[in-house]
């Protein structure tokens, strides 16, 4: 395989990740309608979708990397969406993720975006 083939191969993978975080929130969101029974069926489904891709990012080196909850440090490898909405001394905390940050051993490859919250006294 050309190095040419792997990054594609690569990029497509980040791609496939990166949507499947997003996915995982539509998911749970509309899995959370129906009725308890058939929620882990379904669940069950995800959750082994999930670890196949998971699988394939580890044999690639790659991994998400994901802050929720987290306190905010400007030094993190995301781009806050509304960091404009707080003050230089407000103390932070990652409130929602919407891409999470892909690594490839120790190097960022994609960062992430978030939505921050501001954490209250």
């Amino acid at each position: 395989m050309s190095e040419q083939d792997y990054t594609k191969l690569e990029s497509s993978l980040i791609s496939i990740a990166s949507e499947l975080f997003r996915f995982q929130r539509v998911f749970e969101k509309t899995v959370s309608k129906i009725e308890v029974d058939e929620r882990g069926k379904y669940m069950s489904q995800f959750s082994w979708f999930s670890k196949k891709v998971t699988k394939a990012l580890e044999e690639a080196n790659l991994r998400l990397l994901n802050f929720e909850g987290q306190y905010y440090d400007p030094g993190m490898a995301v781009t806050p969406l509304n960091i404009d909405e707080f003050e230089t001394e407000d103390k932070l905390y990652v409130a929602q993720t919407i891409e999470p940050v892909i690594m490839k051993q120790d190097i960022v490859i994609k960062t992430g975006t978030v939505i921050l919250g501001r954490v209250e006294k």
